[in-house]
């Protein structure tokens, strides 16, 4: 998934980079207060790292108070159950981590209405992550028969939020998805007689309920009062637009649709919230109405906050509007000229070789975060590995601007045979693997120091190896550290390293038949620990 994100997230601001900036008019009073409110928005974008400050730092005050009380106690439950709460639109992985400790301190202290609490958000967290089974049975936990009062209505928002996430990681399939929607529209009905009706919550969940029947009329009358004596920082208020945004879309009032989109995302930003979807769908319609730079800005700031959030819905969400952008594309770069095809064909290979690079980071890190859950640090090695993870791709992305300059001089000085020449000889591409091959190396080496080490012990004594002069990995130990982090295709690993797949099985022969244990010798390096 992340593969397929970044690649098209890089091509997308390629396209955008070439297409011409669109400039609303000033016809009607309507389009004027879209873009009114549209740069209110672009101002509150510079602002979002502050926003996201502000909101760690509540949450640090929580849990700063939260270490003066007893441990285990009551209020200490409770003070976790507001930490991971804060933690759910923001870190989802953070969310779940108190979310765990809490139930467990809960079953332990024998406190069952806060074992509860935990199991109902703990599945809320568990179906943003696609973890959709785990959520149930969490769920299931929770007996509704022996709740009553704002604990009942929290079991049924609750409840009504885990089949909402559900729904999205069924959108492909129209009957998995309509039972998961319709199991929140349920939840949200029996909510609805549990809330009192004069509170703005009632009338918030009055006009979803009616959003999810499709009976937009009413949920625009019900919301239109609502949202006018409410705060941009009222936490309704940015799921109140979204909601008046959906019915607005649906009457083809493209206007009214951008415009609350834009007031939802607003809000959304200012509350330091990252796992939202307003900001998603308004960068999409602002490409389909032309306003690359915008929506350029948006879906950047959406990809940050859904990678932020740790929520994998968010992120498949993205990665459509992201694939929308592109196919856009496809129609504009058929009346290029020649040498301007070219061009991107060449800079789309680069692009090729650098998802390949991700892909390889991004399945090395999940295997390493995987065995940092039962260490202490895992925070200081998952910072190491995002630090050379962004590394790489700030050398590629330098790397593709060099390239983009001579590209550049080649054709302004009508040397295309020579560009042409430049990219057949293979000179570029042997360079971006060297680079690659000091990167890994050294990533590699952060996450397993003692790689070269337990790989010679299981060598016979006279068949030790060493990585070369300068601390990099051989060949052959960096065809082991590949399979070490679980990429055991000869082809694959082949295609990563700039390797013939026939090299890749000698250097694996040659290693098995230097093994005391040829047999398990490449079990044996799987099974390798890191930090």
């Amino acid at each position: 998934m992340l593969r397929k994100v970044l690649s098209t997230s890089l091509l997308v601001l390629l396209i955008l980079l070439s297409v011409p900036e669109k400039v609303y008019g000033a016809g009607d009073a309507s389009s004027s207060e879209v873009e009114k409110t549209l740069r209110q928005l672009d101002k509150e974008l510079l602002n979002r790292q502050k926003y996201m400050a502000a909101r760690q730092a509540a949450i640090d005050s929580v849990r700063r108070v939260r270490e003066k009380m007893p441990y285990g106690s009551g209020r200490w439950l409770e003070a976790t159950l507001s930490i991971a709460s804060r933690f759910g639109t923001f870190n989802n992985d953070s969310a779940l981590a108190y979310l765990n400790t809490g139930l467990l301190e809960a079953g332990e202290k024998g406190n069952k209405e806060m074992l509860d609490q935990f199991h109902l958000h703990r599945a809320v967290a568990l179906a943003r992550t696609g973890m959709v089974n785990d959520a149930l049975v969490d769920r299931r936990q929770v007996d509704s028969t022996m709740l009553h009062g704002e604990d009942l209505a929290e079991f049924y928002s609750l409840g009504r939020q885990m089949f909402s996430y559900i729904s999205t990681h069924y959108e492909g399939m129209p009957e998995k998805y309509d039972y998961w929607r319709n199991q929140g529209i349920l939840a949200q009905k029996e909510l609805l007689t549990l809330i009192p009706r004069e509170l703005p919550t009632y009338r918030r969940n009055l006009g979803e309920y009616y959003l999810m029947l499709r009976e937009y009329s009413k949920a625009s009358q019900t919301l239109e009062p609502l949202v006018k004596n409410m705060s941009v920082d009222d936490p309704e208020y940015a799921i109140a637009c979204h909601v008046l945004a959906e019915v607005a879309n649906s009457r083809g009032d493209h206007n009214t649709y951008l415009l609350r989109l834009a007031q939802s995302a607003m809000s959304d930003l200012r509350r330091g919230n990252c796992e939202v979807t307003s900001l998603q769908e308004l960068g999409g319609a602002l490409f389909e109405k032309g306003d690359t730079r915008r929506a350029h800005d948006y879906l950047t700031v959406a990809m940050a906050n859904a990678v932020d959030s740790r929520a994998s819905a968010r992120i498949a969400r993205t990665t459509e509007l992201l694939n929308v952008v592109e196919r856009d594309h496809q129609a504009q770069i058929s009346s290029y000229k020649r040498f301007t095809l070219i061009i991107i064909v060449a800079l789309a290979l680069v692009l090729v070789l650098l998802a390949v690079a991700v892909f390889y980071l991004r399945k090395q890190l999940t295997k390493v975060s995987a065995l940092k859950e039962r260490l202490q640090d895992a925070g200081h090695t998952k910072d190491v590995y995002i630090s050379q993870f962004m590394t790489l791709c700030s050398t590629y992305m330098d790397r593709l601007r060099d390239f983009s300059k001579l590209v550049n001089r080649k054709i302004s000085a009508g040397h295309a045979d020579e560009l042409l020449a430049l990219t057949k000889s293979g000179k570029f591409i042997d360079e971006q693997s060297r680079s690659f091959y000091e990167i890994f190396d050294d990533a590699f080496l952060h996450i397993y120091p003692d790689f070269v080490s337990q790989v010679n012990a299981l060598l016979k004594p006279e068949e030790d190896i060493a990585p070369d002069s300068s601390g990099s990995l051989t060949p052959a130990l960096r065809i082991l550290a590949f399979m070490r982090l679980g990429i055991d295709d000869a082809g694959r690993i082949a295609r990563a390293l700039n390797l013939s797949v026939n090299t890749v099985y000698a250097y694996r022969n040659r290693m098995r038949n230097r093994a005391i244990d040829r047999d398990n010798f490449e079990a044996s390096v799987m099974a390798i620990r890191g930090l």
